[in-house]
């Protein structure tokens, strides 16, 4: 199925230079009713074991995506195909209204929108992120929500309503301040300004937003932390996090080759930087290691986030996430009944990924 597009305010200025705009490309998003909907991880580097998306594939075509290789599980490409053929979970409101209302099931805080945005461009004609969101608010069941798109605030009457009882929060990832570099690392997603001035409305809304820095590029975000930093708390974030590079997989030669094409004068300090903090290769998955990395370059990092941060006295997203309140969680009452035929993808490799 084509979809349409309506204008929206992204924050990209009608005069923007033609040249320095991301290519047109025509986006496919296709039909698909997944088996299950909640995704389980034991990964201690992260604050949430439970996360739900909607969608597989993401519009916003950030170069430094690691969910890209999820693609390839499809028969499809990491690079453009990741960007331009899509598939929307059509079931997964009543997916996630048959999960909560098992009798096993034991609420925790849910993460919205992980591998994928789930405010990616094609959920203003989809609207399944907030249909999840009402089940979510129905039930009164935690959610937090990660995103760099504006159109969030579409959302705002629901998720003001849960902020209200300790039930959501926001994080917003603000990869940089620069427009022209996120033209291009990130070139279908809100520019700079327009997700900051997201972070007010939220904020002003009574919903309580984080900034997620990532990723931060050595010699090309590296240089802004701090500014990043203070102007997401200028613009109301009251909490922050950080993620150093990372190259797994696909995602590898793809950065690389984006980094010589648009940073040719650097691209291999960038690169010799990466491997210092990965243990001289370019990618360490190490549970300890992959979102922070190691060594002097990584700690002088985090030092000067921890620094920032303190400074500004912005605390920590896991903190947040864990203080959600999952205490007045209430089993579905209406359950919809299990379809008689369970249709998939053409890829036939739906299990894998859902």
């Amino acid at each position: 199925e084509l979809n349409g597009r309506e204008r929206f305010d992204d924050g990209w200025a009608e005069d923007d230079d033609p040249d320095a705009a991301p290519p047109a490309l025509k986006t496919v998003v296709t039909d698909e009713y997944a088996k299950t909907i909640l995704t389980r991880n034991a990964s201690p580097d992260v604050p949430f074991n439970v996360s739900l998306n909607p969608y597989r594939g993401c519009e916003h075509g950030c170069i430094y995506c690691f969910a890209r290789p999820t693609h390839s599980y499809l028969g499809l490409s990491p690079g453009l195909d990741f960007e331009t053929r899509l598939f929307a979970k059509v079931n997964a409101p009543d997916l996630l209204r048959r999960e909560l209302a098992k009798a096993s099931y034991m609420p925790e805080s849910i993460a919205l929108g992980v591998n994928t945005d789930a405010y990616q461009p094609c959920e203003r004609e989809r609207g399944l992120t907030r249909r999840v969101l009402e089940v979510l608010h129905d039930c009164e069941h935690p959610v937090g929500l990660i995103t760099k798109s504006s159109l969030i605030e579409r959302d705002i009457d629901i998720i003001a309503a849960m902020a209200a009882k300790r039930q959501a929060m926001v994080a917003i990832t603000l990869t940089t301040l620069d427009p022209a570099i996120s033209r291009t690392l990130e070139p279908r997603a809100a520019a700079p300004a327009r997700r900051l001035r997201t972070i007010r409305r939220l904020t002003d809304a009574g919903i309580p937003v984080g900034v997620s820095v990532a990723p931060v590029i050595p010699f090309v975000t590296e240089p802004e932390l701090e500014r990043v930093l203070e102007a997401a708390h200028a613009a109301g974030a009251v909490s922050a996090h950080y993620v150093v590079l990372r190259l797994p997989w696909e995602v590898n030669p793809l950065f690389q080759e984006w980094l010589q094409s648009h940073f040719p004068d650097r691209a291999q300090r960038v690169m010799n930087r990466v491997r210092e903090m990965r243990g001289g290769k370019d990618y360490d998955s190490d549970f300890s290691k992959r979102m922070h990395g190691e060594g002097v370059w990584a700690d002088l990092i985090r030092q000067r986030f921890v620094k920032a941060t303190e400074r500004l006295g912005i605390g920590r997203h896991g903190r947040r996430f864990e203080n959600l309140d999952a205490s007045r969680f209430k089993r579905p009452t209406v359950v919809p009944p299990v379809p008689t035929k369970q249709c998939g993808n053409a890829t036939g490799q739906l299990d894998l990924f859902s």
